[in-house]
């Protein structure tokens, strides 16, 4: 009976290693090894075409709503605005200085709105709500009580603000003006994409113009903003191909759906089949071995690829859903959706490093950037404070008097151009010698952020990736290091403690972990060998067992 128990450990481990090198087997490997066709591999190829099929469809037809709507934009800025020159400076289209262009601007507005069926050259028209236009609606915002001499020094202010109407507003100008703000809503179609073969859609714009006297310096700044909204056509005829071509980006998108169902299904498969096979060696180990599998080797069978394939699934689902929706002319978050499927294409194509892995000369890059990735997380880190320091310190500093440190977004952008070397003598060059403290702080700021992150932070940062990178190719020349699973897939049986395996023996008072089997033979002289072949379900196992003459196993 001893020595069935044994040979039943020896099958039970040679089940175990078997499943494991398969597991752990490239596709071409599991071909070879039982004929099984890759059929993970073969999905993951196919959604690789299919998404990024779905996501050049879909940018083409983003791409004629985003012209779209900032055509129309510029349009609307050259029909309403006075003297629009074309060019926008900073934020704002149109400045004006005088009282008069003031009015002119404004009566320009009103005139403009008034004309519009006979201006516009594009299909557009008033918007229109139970058969009633909709108003074009002014609204002012002024001080209740204004009084300002600057030539006595005196002012009286009452910070309370009213909006009135337009006609009303010219009794306060121009010293209790805060702004003036014109606003209506217009209708339009975008027939551009019927030449794609996709039904058309229309478009609500509500715009907004705003006469802008915040800052009381004699600058009124004129913006034009416009928030367009889409949905379908209520009464509609086309004649053509559009929506039979429509039908079939809906079956397109329908068999994307079906292709990433199929691939989650797969990866989650496999993820639990990893947890079993994870469950099934850390239970051998313990019970055969009194050792506890470290967690390096718990690493390898939780696959991070898996979760990124998943993840990108599910985004991909969504965004075929999503883009179902606006083809159907349900829904128009055109956003929303570009932002799941970009992501899940990303995601996708990040994906396919894994496969790459399987080659040598790409593993060493792969292997790269996965030994450093830790480290260089922990030193982006402690960079970062520093990094944030330098941008606090810039932006309430240079502010005031360089446009690049307006805003802190600014300043996190500006240092980052700094530190790539990107128009390094402009941000010198702009800040103007008007205030000799400033001048001197702003040049021992720029001097010590440059020296400190390109000659030290930069070079820290490549030493990092290079360190990694020797050590990887070192691993190559020489042998990585063994760990406990990779012993034991290499029928080794030298399995050192680990700092779990050595607590686990100073609790049971053991020395070094052993097989069971082998303990009673442990001092027995090995007798001559046989060859004997064990059945293990429908595969033949070849397995070296010696025993003596009498029947009772060696190991």
């Amino acid at each position: 009976m001893t020595g069935v128990r044994q040979l039943g450990c020896i099958i039970k481990e040679e089940i175990l290693r078997d499943d494991l090198k398969y597991y752990f087997m490239s596709p071409c490997e599991k071909y070879r090894a039982r004929r099984q066709l890759p059929w993970k591999l073969g999905v993951q190829i196919l959604k690789i075409i299919m998404i990024t099929s779905q996501l050049i469809l879909f940018g083409l037809n983003n791409q004629l709503v985003v012209s779209y709507k900032e055509e129309n934009a510029m349009t609307f800025k050259n029909l309403f605005l006075k003297d629009y020159s074309g060019v926008d400076e900073e934020d704002y289209s149109v400045a004006l200085y005088s009282q008069q262009a003031v009015y002119d601007s404004l009566f320009y507005v009103l005139d403009q709105y008034r004309q519009l069926g006979r201006l516009s050259v594009g299909p557009i028209s008033y918007a229109e709500e139970d058969g009633k236009l909709l108003p074009l609606v002014i609204c002012k915002e002024y001080y209740k009580r204004g009084n300002v001499e600057p030539s006595d020094e005196a002012y009286d202010i009452d910070l309370d603000h009213l909006g009135i109407d337009f006609l009303l507003m010219l009794a306060c100008f121009p010293f209790r003006l805060v702004d003036i703000k014109i606003t209506f809503q217009l209708k339009g179609i975008n027939l551009q994409t019927v030449r794609s073969h996709e039904l058309p859609d229309c478009y609500v714009f509500f715009v907004t113009i705003t006469f802008d006297n915040q800052c009381h310096s004699g600058k009124i700044k004129i913006f034009l903003d416009i928030d367009a909204l889409s949905s379908a056509c209520k009464n509609w005829k086309i004649s053509g191909t559009a929506q039979k071509n429509t039908h079939y980006l809906l079956v397109f998108d329908g068999f994307v759906i079906l292709v990433c169902l199929t691939s989650a299904v797969l990866c989650t498969r496999s993820i639990v089949l990893a947890v079993k096979l994870l469950q099934r060696f850390s239970r051998f180990f313990r019970e055969n071995y009194n050792h506890k599998v470290c967690k390096t080797d718990e690493k390898e069978f939780l696959n991070g690829w898996y979760v990124l394939v998943i993840v990108s699934d599910a985004m991909a689902i969504v965004g075929s859903i999503l883009k179902m929706e606006i083809q159907a002319k349900s829904l128009t978050s055109y956003d929303v959706c570009s932002i799941f499927l970009g992501t899940s294409t990303l995601m996708v194509w990040v994906g396919v490093i894994r496969y790459l892995g399987y080659f040598q000369k790409y593993n060493v890059l792969i292997l790269t950037m996965k030994t450093a990735f830790p480290k260089v997380i922990r030193f982006c880190c402690c960079a970062g404070m520093i990094y944030l320091g330098y941008t606090f310190c810039g932006w309430i500093v240079l502010g005031p008097y360089h446009e690049k440190f307006e805003g802190l977004s600014r300043v996190a952008e500006s240092l980052f151009s700094l530190v790539n070397g990107d128009d390094m003598y402009t941000t010198f060059a702009q800040l103007k010698d008007k205030n000799s403290l400033v001048w001197l702080f702003s040049r021992i700021y720029l001097y010590s952020f440059i020296s400190l992150f390109i000659y030290m932070v930069l070079s820290l940062f490549i030493a990092l990736i290079t360190d990694a990178y020797d050590t990887i190719k070192n691993y190559q020349k020489n042998g990585f290091p063994m760990t406990d699973l990779q012993r034991f897939l290499r029928e080794q049986k030298d399995f050192p403690p680990s700092e779990e395996g050595s607590e686990m023996d100073t609790e049971t008072g053991m020395g070094h972990p052993a097989l069971c089997c082998c303990r009673r033979y442990s001092n027995v002289k090995i007798a001559l060998p046989h060859i004997i072949k064990i059945s293990i379900t429908d595969n033949l196992i070849l397995s070296k067992v010696p025993f003596y003459d009498d029947g009772s196993i060696v190991c």
